[in-house]
């Protein structure tokens, strides 16, 4: 039987560092004795005092106790909770280099990962206020006894517990100021230990709360949901066992957004994917069917379409759009938006996009240009289809760096493409997420 490793005792005394960079994941960098060192709240060419709270063979991990010399670039935090709350990291950034530095992360990664770089980088999509932009979240709920009330936030930045929190202030103010509310409102309830969670889902003026709960609410209890309800001006869903039971307590919600641009209104679930930041995904349309160039003879793929957030202003320029989704539940809703907003040149399929595709219909059409927003795992199964379909034209939108960059190597390197633009977009401010857009072209 192996012997288990004894954990590393910590040094107790604070050290002196320089922080040369910051990591991927919005953490100072500095080295000490040659060994790399990530520092929570430090910044490049900031000199602090660290204390050390972990320390493992490749690196070691440590947090800020003092800054001797700031970086010029350093903000006060909007939130009296950064620092214990793990739903920021980058509030002690200012706004203009939190984006340089998703810029720099984006490119690091296709040099690195993909061995490639981008013929231009386009200027990074921006917030009009980087404050109260989040639309959609799900809040940790604990009733903890030792504090004599219900916690209710994001989780604890290095811990699974609900951070302490009476206020966020990068969720809408509609939630991100009602936490306290909340918080009285669960603790009066007879299940208020069986309540670990609220999910958040609002449209430009509806906002929708699912409490998760895990023991049915006795009446007195629905009537203190309801009463909250129309104080807030809030709709109450319960969710009292799987995805599939999410029903509301009284009305029923009718969610939906507005795309301006291309007068369009699409219609929602609560528990639908839907982007945070209205102002950001606007732009990012825009941008998309920008580097696309659409013309009316054009037939476009859009690939994990969803509830045809790109399909439909698409389908506004092109002769033919089709989109295909995993979810059935999205393509019936992206079908019913089409039909909304009568446009009869736009056919939904859905299909797992990560397994065998050989009997899909869609494979078998020729479309010119293609749009691609994969989840986390991005795209790779799904490139060789692209040259074969006659795809020349190709935007990707990304929501993790590396696998954009590995999908862009495939793309650039395998299958006769140039990356010809990529760019960030400031979806989720404050944090080290990164949103990226990138445009290939046949060569």
């Amino acid at each position: 039987m192996a012997r288990r490793r004894r954990k590393q005792k910590l040094p107790q005394e604070p050290v002196e560092v320089q922080i040369v960079s910051l990591s991927h994941d919005g953490r100072g960098v500095a080295r000490i004795d040659g060994k790399v060192t990530f520092v929570h709240g430090a910044l490049p060419g900031e000199r602090v005092m660290l204390r050390y709270t972990g320390k493992r063979k490749s690196h070691d991990e440590g947090e800020v106790v003092e800054v001797l010399e700031a970086s010029d670039q350093r903000a006060v935090p909007e939130c009296a909770y950064f620092g214990l709350c793990g739903g920021c990291n980058l509030q002690h950034l200012q706004a203009g280099a939190q984006i340089r530095y998703k810029q720099q992360t984006l490119l690091d990664a296709f040099s690195h990962l993909g061995k490639v770089m981008p013929e231009l980088v386009l200027p990074p999509l921006t917030n009009k206020t980087p404050w109260g932009y989040r639309r959609k979240a799900r809040l940790g709920v604990k009733h903890v006894l030792k504090k004599g009330r219900v916690l209710i936030g994001f989780r604890e930045r290095k811990a699974s517990f609900v951070a302490d929190m009476n206020s966020c202030e990068v969720l809408h103010p509609k939630i991100g100021h009602a936490l306290a509310d909340l918080s009285t409102l669960i603790g009066g309830l007879s299940v208020s230990a069986r309540v670990p969670q609220i999910e958040v889902a609002m449209d430009d003026q509806c906002c929708v709360l699912i409490f998760r709960i895990l023991e049915s609410l006795a009446d007195a209890d629905r009537e203190k949901l309801r009463d909250f309800a129309r104080d807030q001006g809030v709709i109450i869903y319960l969710q009292e066992g799987g995805p599939d039971t999410v029903k509301p307590l009284d009305e029923e919600a009718n969610l939906h957004y507005m795309l301006p641009e291309f007068g369009l209104e699409l219609h929602f679930q609560p528990t639908d994917f839907t982007q945070v930041n209205t102002d950001i995904n606007r732009q990012m349309i825009s941008q998309a069917l920008d580097l696309l160039a659409l013309e009316k003879q054009d037939q476009v793929l859009d690939l994990f379409c969803g509830i045809g957030n790109f399909t439909l202003p698409m389908a506004t320029r092109a002769g033919k759009v089709t989109g295909v989704e995993g979810a059935g539940e999205l393509v019936d809703r992206a079908r019913g938006n089409a039909q909304r907003n009568q446009l009869n040149n736009v056919s939904f399929y859905t299909a797992n996009l990560y397994e065998s595709l050989q009997h899909e219909p869609w494979l078998q059409q020729q479309f010119n240009k293609v749009l691609l927003d994969p989840p986390r795992s991005g795209a790779f199964e799904l490139l060789e289809h692209l040259p074969r379909m006659g795809a020349e034209r190709i935007v990707y939108v990304s929501c993790y760096p590396g696998t954009l960059a590995r999908d862009a190597g495939e793309l650039v390197n395998n299958l006769g493409y140039r990356l010809v633009s990529a760019g960030v977009m400031d979806m989720f401010p404050h944090t080290a997420h990164v949103e990226s857009i990138a445009l290939f072209e046949k060569s």
